[in-house]
């Protein structure tokens, strides 16, 4: 299998609610690694791919932009 290594991103500007998963845990596609919240709505960020979370980006309370880094998932 190869190995796979996704970036998650922010798409908008908004700050971040509350982490759900920690480093290191596994996680499925479609799994919400982080919630972010934005003009009082709370947005689920989900990983991409099935694997371990290899690092998180923020903290909860961080105002994040477009683009932004938010965690790192690994198949390997």
């Amino acid at each position: 299998m190869a190995v796979q290594r996704s970036e998650i991103r922010a798409e908008m500007v908004a700050q971040v609610h509350s982490i759900v998963v920690p480093v290191g845990a596994v996680v499925r596609a479609g799994d919400t690694v982080v919630l972010l919240e934005s003009m009082k709505m709370e947005i689920p960020v989900n990983s991409e791919i099935d694997g371990r979370v290899l690092e998180l980006a923020v903290a909860p309370g961080d105002v994040i932009h477009e683009g932004d880094l938010i965690a790192v998932v690994s198949n390997d």
